[in-house]
Formats: C-alpha cells, structure tokens, sequence
C-alpha cells in the first residue's frame, strides 16, 4: 500500500483539506476562464441581439427605467436613484459645510459638492442603485430561468440563449444609464445646493461662485464614462450569476447575494482606478482660483 493510501485511510480529513487548498489556484483560474468565455460571448453577441431582437431590448428599456408592476408606482430605477443621489449629495454639503466651517473657509462647501458628487459620490451612488434594482432583479429572473429549465427550452428552440438573455440587457443597461446619471447628477447639484444655501444660510451667489468655478466639463463627461463602464460590469456581473444559477430557489437566492458583493466590490474598485489614472498626478483643480 502507499503512503498517500495511508494517509487517505488514517486521516481523511486532514488530507481532504490539503488537497482543497492545493487545488484552488487551479480552480481560481479555471473559474476566471469561465467568467471570461461568459463575458466575450455576451459582448460579441450585442450585435446578433441588435439584430434580431430589438424588441425585447426596447422592453427590457422600458422596465429598468420605469419598472414594471408595483415598482411603476414608484418610477422604477429613475426615482431609486433619484432618491439615493438626492440624500447622498445632501450628505456631502451637510459634512462639507460643517467641516469647512471649523476652519473658517464654509464659502467653500461648493468647490466641495462639485468636486465630491462629480468625481466620487454620484457614480458611487449610482451604481450601487443600479446594483441594488436592475442587477438584482436580473439575477433572480435569469436564476429562476435556469432552475425551471426555461434557458434550456430556448436553446432547444434555437434561440441563442446568452444573446437573448444577457446581451439585450448589456445593451438596455447601456442605454438606461445615461439619461438615468444626467439626472443622478442634476439630483446631486440641486440637493447640495438647496441644503447649503436654505438649511445652512449661505448666500446663493457665494455657493454659485465657488460651485462653478471648480465644476469642469471635463471631469462630467468622465463621470459619464465611469457610470457607463460600471453600468455595463453591473449588468455582466448579475447576468453570469443568474445564467449559471443553481441548486433550487435557495441557489438563486444564494446567487443574487454574491452578485451584490461582488457589484459593490467592482463599482468602488471602477471608480479608485478611474481616479488613479485621471486625478493621481494632477488634481485638476486650483484653490488659489
């Protein structure tokens, strides 16, 4: 007998351990290849899903926008996000202001809300309600697709199942988002805006003056880049999640919660690199100005 039969036989346990560890890089590896085939194939089918199925697209737009059933009451994504934008930028003036104001220089509060909700808070904001709403909802409607067996009925009825599925709310998400962050960040200017002004007493034409001074074109339109790139990691993320679901309704449950953390998780590492490489050396800014 060998000594790895011996070792299996006297301690099973401690060899079944070794061997899980040992077998994780292989595993890592092969699970990053698998998440990559997924989003290749999912981003090369936007084209056959612009082509064929326009329809479903243009439906998938109108839900995540606006919501469908109980969440139309609301306005759907639009008025989550409105609202989490709304309270997170009134959150910037509020700290800002009283912050600033110890040292004596609040008339800055907005230099602070420009430079904060441009660059930082409202595609923080944004993309986590984008997380919480639309991600979500796709990994629970493509998970409970997969374990009733539905993904594999439109295989069966030769529709490409990723293309219909996933590549359609690639696109949707795509095109949702933009007039979704214009109004995400007209939400934020205005929120901070009102709470330095009316609760704190300072004079409009002070914040005016500070507030557009440091807000550059510039750092808007790379705000908009950053809330279409996490929009669409977003939309990838939460679609591979409910695509390869499993295990029952507790495994699509189970699927929607590590969608989230890894949503969370990709939305603040999108927004540091993003940083990094446009502000890390030059802050694009000047407050002699």
């Amino acid at each position: 007998m060998s000594t790895s039969a011996v070792l299996r036989s006297r301690f099973p346990r401690g060899v079944a351990t070794a061997e899980k560890w040992a077998g994780a890089p292989a595993r890592g590896l092969e699970a990053m290849g698998h998440v990559a085939v997924f989003v290749v194939t999912a981003v090369g089918s936007i084209g056959h899903a612009l082509r064929f199925y326009r329809r479903e697209m243009l439906r998938l737009i109108a839900e995540i926008g606006m919501g469908t059933g109980a969440m139309a009451v609301v306005g759907g994504t639009v008025a989550i996000v409105g609202f989490v934008t709304l309270s997170g930028s009134s959150l910037v003036a509020i700290q800002g202001f009283a912050s600033l104001g110890n040292i004596g220089v609040e008339a800055f509060t907005g230099f602070f809300a420009a430079l904060i909700n441009v660059r930082i808070a409202a595609p923080v904001v944004a993309g986590q309600a984008l997380a919480a709403t639309v991600g979500a909802g796709a990994t629970a409607e493509l998970g409970a697709m997969r374990i009733s067996e539905e993904i594999d009925a439109l295989e069966v009825m030769g529709i490409k199942s990723i293309s219909y599925l996933v590549s359609t709310r690639i696109m949707a998400g795509f095109v949702v988002i933009i007039p979704l962050y214009a109004m995400a960040i007209i939400m934020s200017f205005l929120s901070a805006q009102v709470t330095t002004t009316v609760f704190y007493g300072q004079s409009v034409g002070t914040y005016e003056h500070y507030f557009r001074t440091f807000l550059r074109p510039d750092d808007v339109f790379w705000s908009f880049i950053q809330a279409v790139i996490i929009s669409v990691i977003v939309m990838l993320n939460h679609c591979y999640y409910g695509f390869y679901a499993s295990g029952g309704p507790v495994g699509v449950g189970e699927a929607v919660g590590r969608s989230m953390r890894a949503s969370l998780v990709a939305i603040v590492v999108v927004v540091l690199l993003a940083s990094l490489a446009l502000y890390g050396v030059d802050p694009n800014f000047n407050l002699t100005v």
